[in-house]
């Protein structure tokens, strides 16, 4: 099975063959596949122009390299910039999208550290206003964030079942989009994206300091903003603190509303372990849910993971969910009130995501430059977020502990002013380990 790239760059070749390649480079330098299979090829060419003068000039001659090149009959289809959206509504209409029935706005706890947001995210998804778009919320990861794009994403859907509503993560555009340059799918990861009617992009921190990703995106917000389709972001801090955002999509993220999710406080942590237990069919005692609100205090995460806990004690153990009880079995879910120490493993596995590696390579003894910085972050990190010692980190990479010792003083050293984006990279990786904490 070949790709759209392959068969289109092997037909463009055959054309070049037999009719001037000048021609064909003028006529075709904007032409992309939109749909290919074994009875039709259908080219998007935005100029009228250019659409005529394929059909008129070019068809016999595409038929013919499809016929030599791939041995099958083809129907030529060229559809110019007016006419593309209809055909892109009567052949690929979305499937309906299930989101997390759980993430609603009933469901979502609110209080002081989290209305603001609240109130913004309801407002859009009830189209009370044009004025927040886009929707920017940001804070910590845990915090409810992607609550709110679901709850967004559910309300709307059951207004407007027809709606096309897309999800995605910022690292998962990223990926989808290197994905589709490699494979030739350029036209079909635009069509998916920049037709939505509605927008919901989650962490859009991670395509930050992406050259390539970060053009696509900006093409498919004005697309979708100038056809006045809503789109919402989350992440982990304010744009103008994502020192490595173009510009241009800086000032864009800041033309509708920012809002933003803080650790919610006590009353906020009691009223959540409460409706938690609530909907687990269990039924905690006030004096547990004032123990659980004053130790748990690092997110919403924590808390429900806490209360799921209890709710498995409860049901394998018949654990009685009393405060004694409750104690045991959670004690090892905060320590002090500090956050849970990452293992070495994760560290290192999210290093790796971030700079595209193995972790093999990443072990191993490879010294180009990014291999070597990926490497060191990775020691600067465990060294900074677990309790590993010098000699226990040099274990996990086969190295000694001068090695070790050498790699976190030149972090360390280079981090206060460093202007090659290495704070930005250890904040971003940071933020996908305690995602996953």
């Amino acid at each position: 099975m070949y790709s759209n790239a392959y068969v289109w760059s092997r037909v463009l070749a055959y054309l070049e063959q037999h009719s001037p390649a000048v021609a064909v480079a003028s006529f075709f330098d904007d032409a992309e596949v939109a749909e290919l299979n074994e009875e039709k090829l259908v080219l998007y060419s935005p100029s009228p122009f250019r659409k005529d003068v394929i059909l008129n000039r070019y068809t016999n001659l595409i038929k013919d390299a499809m016929r030599e090149l791939f041995q099958t009959e083809i129907e030529l289809v060229v559809l110019d910039e007016d006419e593309f959206p209809q055909y892109s509504l009567g052949s690929k209409r979305r499937a309906f999208v299930e989101f997390n029935s759980q993430y609603t706005f009933d469901t979502f706890v609110v209080g002081s550290s989290n209305k603001h947001a609240f109130s913004a995210a309801e407002a859009v998804a009830e189209e009370r206003t044009a004025a927040y778009n886009p929707l920017f919320i940001y804070g910590q990861s845990g915090l409810g964030k992607t609550h709110l794009l679901y709850a967004i994403a559910n309300r709307i859907q059951q207004k407007h079942p027809d709606y096309n509503i897309v999800y995605i993560k910022g690292d998962q555009f990223t990926n989808e989009f290197i994905e589709a340059v490699r494979s030739g799918k350029n036209f079909e990861f635009r069509d998916k994206y920049r037709n939505a009617d509605l927008f919901l992009i989650d962490d859009i921190q991670f395509i930050a300091g992406k050259d390539a990703t970060q053009e696509e995106f900006f093409h498919t917000f004005n697309t979708l903003y100038e056809n006045h389709r809503q789109i919402v972001l989350t992440s982990d801090r304010v744009p103008s603190d994502m020192l490595r955002l173009e510009d241009r999509l800086r000032t864009r993220f800041e033309w509708g509303l920012i809002v933003d999710v803080q650790p919610p406080d006590y009353e906020t942590r009691w009223a959540i372990t409460k409706n938690k237990a609530l909907s687990l069919g269990l039924e905690l005692p006030d004096d547990v849910c004032d123990y659980i609100a004053e130790n748990i205090t690092n997110n919403v995460r924590q808390i429900e993971g806490t209360v799921k806990k209890i709710k498995a004690y409860h049901d394998l153990n018949n654990m009685p969910t009393d405060i004694a009880n409750v104690s045991r079995a959670i004690k090892d879910m905060y320590k002090g009130k500090a956050q849970t120490v990452p293992t070495p493993e994760l560290i290192i596995s999210e290093v790796c995501n971030f700079y595209r590696l193995d972790e093999t390579t990443l072990r191993g003894k490879q010294k180009s430059k990014g291999t070597s910085e990926a490497r060191q972050i990775a020691m600067y990190l465990i060294r900074k977020m677990t309790n590993l010692s010098l000699p226990d980190i040099a274990k996990e990479f086969g190295k000694n502990h001068t090695t070790v010792l050498y790699a976190i003083r030149r972090i360390e050293e280079e981090l206060p002013n460093a202007t090659n984006g290495l704070q930005d990279n250890i904040r971003d990786i940071k933020a996908k380990i305690n995602s996953r904490l």
